[in-house]
C-alpha cells in the first residue's frame, strides 16, 4: 500500500482563513514544522516529487494550508511554517488562529506530523504545537530532518532529548521516524507509518 504515493498527487486546495477550508472526503495527514525545517523537500520525497510542493531558503513562504490529493486515497497538507520570528505580529497571529482552527476542528485529520531539525532538536514552538496536538487529540508522529547532517554522537544525545521530551506529549509516538531528504532516508519508514496510522490496506 506504500506505493500509493508513487501514483498520482496534486495540490487542490489552498486555504488561508479557517472559513475557507475544502470538502473533508478523504482522510488527512498534515504535516507541520519550523520555517525553513525541511518540510517542502520532506513530502517532495515522500511523494518521489521533485517540485510538487514549492521550496524556498527564504523562511515563512508556505502562509496557507495547502491540500494535495494522493491517488484519491488520502490528502497531505502542508502547513505554515510557524517559529519565524520576522514574520509580522498580523500574519503570525493569521497563521496561528488558521492552525488551531484547522487542528481543533477538522474531522477527518488523522495524524499530524511534526518535523524537528535535528541540527537544533526540539524547540519551544515545537513543544507548543505539540501542547495544541495534545489539546486536539490528533495522533502525532515526530520526524527528525536533516539527519544526515549530524554525527552519530550528535545523534544520540539528540535521541536522548528527544526521547524525554516526548513523554511529556500524550498524543506523540514515542519513537521518531529519521529521515534525510537529501538522501532519501527514513521515506519508506514515514509511508509505512502513515498507511498503518490511517488503516489503509
Amino acid at each position: 500500500m506504500e506505493k500509493v504515493f508513487l501514483k498520482s498527487a496534486e495540490f487542490f486546495w489552498g486555504a488561508e482563513r479557517p472559513d475557507d477550508l475544502p470538502p473533508a472526503n478523504l482522510p488527512e495527514v498534515a504535516f507541520a514544522g519550523r520555517s525553513n525545517v525541511g518540510k517542502s523537500s520532506l513530502i517532495n520525497a515522500l511523494l518521489n516529487r521533485k517540485s510538487l510542493v514549492r521550496t524556498s531558503s527564504t523562511p515563512g513562504q508556505t502562509r496557507a494550508l495547502n491540500f494535495f490529493n494522493i491517488a484519491e486515497t488520502l490528502v497531505l497538507v502542508d502547513m505554515p511554517g510557524y517559529g519565524f520570528a520576522k514574520a509580522s505580529k498580523a500574519d503570525q497571529k493569521a497563521w496561528q488562529t488558521l492552525l488551531r482552527s484547522y487542528l481543533k476542528g477538522r474531522v477527518p485529520l488523522r495524524l499530524a506530523c511534526v518535523l524537528v531539525d535535528a541540527r537544533h532538536g526540539i524547540k519551544d514552538s515545537d513543544e507548543e504545537m505539540l501542547d495544541l496536538l495534545d489539546a486536539a487529540a490528533v495522533p502525532t508522529r515526530l520526524i527528525l530532518t536533516k539527519t544526515d547532517e549530524i554525527s552519530e554522537k550528535e545523534m544520540q544525545v539528540l535521541l536522548e532529548k528527544t526521547a524525554k521530551a516526548v513523554k511529556k506529549h500524550a498524543a506523540c509516538h514515542p519513537e521518531p521516524i529519521l529521515t534525510s531528504s537529501h538522501k532519501s532516508a527514513g521515506i519508506d519508514m514515514l509511508r509505512a507509518a502513515i498507511i498503518e496510522t490511517l488503516g489503509l490496506k
